[in-house]
């Protein structure tokens, strides 16, 4: 274990939530050990300031729970406690022990309960352990460095400050074993590489072809989860291209990932909604994964409907069917809920309401509750190179109209909206969602 003094790293006190100190100094009090770990120790290294912060303890869950008063026990696979003072929460975990394929560990106080599947991955994982082993068991090396708030030094077991010195992402101990046992991991590896811009270590990202297919043994709703962490933690554009480049795209959204390798539309358009969200999160805007979900299956969609049309279905009828279909498969692999299902589709369907550009139905759209997300997302198709015959243009300036120019604006066809002389540059609102 490489013990770093205060001297030799950056890291301030000053840095370090006043919740997590609470946590860190309470459990020392009663004789545990305690440390800040993880993300928020990497992050402080690298001159960041962090929002969430983790401690590791030698304290059992319920012995972290019989102190502090404002926290629960949660998971299964490995069970863990979170503080909450407020809004915030202090996650805390105990240190993680080595097992042995689930056989009973000899020490039952550190808890004995892991379970494998027969392909290796671990379906439960409550051994616990020491620092030198939990740092073991964790996944990055970036990822498994300890600070410990009352002597204020950084351990390091496992080359975490190497790899941060060089930029590089590298698995601890051998990939593939590591996949199996948790096929995320690979998932995992892309998201860091793309939140820090570092690059995969060789041997970290050749072992990902061969264990990618574990994916597929991974729930649908937990994928979910992680495909809110890959593309909603403000770095979604590089996150896209991390999982393009090693082709994991297909085990999130397979038709998506098909259709990519023949359409660079579909790949602009995806493109630009992950810059676009990555810019609003930047601003402290709101984002909402239904409008990311849009523009990823959009292509889809798009094709089912096109099929559909072309074999005589109405076109609202066919968008209907085939957005049924899309979401319907791509909860297969990804459990998408209902809540960003829905209006997913709506907003696919109001694509086609849009064409209509008479003036009294035009003005009720523009007060649908949807309209803006669609309005954007029709902004996103034509930036990313779809035909769609000045409908963007159009919209733009009819927004612009008083609310009794809108009423009696010209029907569609014409080249403008309204009697008001058309500019040669139009201004055109920023797409948000």
């Amino acid at each position: 274990m490489k013990v770093i003094p205060r001297d030799q790293h950056c890291i301030s006190r000053k840095n370090i939530s006043d919740s997590a100190l609470k946590v860190m100094s309470r459990l020392r009090s009663q004789g545990h050990q305690a440390y800040l770990v993880g993300g928020a120790v990497r992050d402080l290294l690298l001159g960041g300031h962090p929002k969430d912060f983790d401690v590791a303890t030698d304290a059992t869950p319920e012995d972290v729970h019989g102190l502090f008063r404002n926290s629960r026990i949660i998971g299964r696979r490995f069970r863990i406690v979170h503080v909450r003072f407020g809004r915030e929460i202090i996650e805390v975990t105990t240190f993680r022990g080595h097992h042995d394929n689930g056989e009973e560990d000899a020490h039952p106080q550190r808890g004995n309960h892991s379970r494998q599947s027969d392909k290796g991955l671990l379906l439960r994982d409550n051994v616990y352990g020491t620092l030198e082993e939990d740092a073991v068991r964790r996944d990055l090396t970036v990822n498994a460095l300890y600070y410990d708030a009352g002597k204020f030094e950084v351990f390091d077991q496992v080359g975490g400050l190497r790899d941060l010195e060089s930029r590089l992402i590298r698995i601890i101990g051998d990939p593939a074993q590591r996949y199996r046992e948790d096929p995320v991991r690979m998932l995992r590896t892309v998201r860091f590489a793309a939140k820090l811009g570092f690059d995969i270590e060789k041997t970290t990202a050749r072992a990902i072809p061969a264990c990618a297919p574990l994916l597929r043994e991974i729930p649908s709703a937990r994928l979910f989860d992680e495909f809110l962490k890959l593309f909603l933690s403000g770095y979604a554009a590089s996150t896209l291209d991390e999982l393009l480049r090693h082709d994991l795209l297909q085990y999130l959204f397979a038709e998506t990932s098909h259709i990519l390798h023949d359409d660079q539309h579909a790949l602009a358009l995806m493109r630009a909604a992950m810059v676009n969200t990555d810019k609003r999160i930047a601003e402290d805007k709101p984002v909402t994964p239904a409008f990311l979900l849009a523009a990823l299956l959009w292509p889809v969609a798009r094709r089912e409907a096109t099929h559909l049309e072309n074999r005589g279905d109405p076109p609202m009828v066919a968008m209907h069917s085939a957005a049924q279909q899309t979401i319907g498969e791509a909860c297969q692999q990804v459990a998408i809920p209902r809540r960003f299902s829905q209006p997913m589709r709506e907003i696919w369907e109001f694509q086609l309401r849009l064409q209509r550009r008479q003036g009294k139905k035009a003005a009720e759209l523009v007060e649908h509750r949807r309209f803006r997300a669609a309005y954007d997302f029709l902004l996103l198709r034509e930036q990313a190179g779809e035909e769609t015959g000045g409908l963007g243009e159009w919209w733009t300036e009819f927004q612009e109209l008083p609310m009794e120019q809108r009423l009696s604006s010209a029907p569609a066809g014409t080249d403008a909206p309204g009697s008001r002389k058309r500019r040669s540059r139009p201004r055109r609102r920023k797409p948000r969602q």
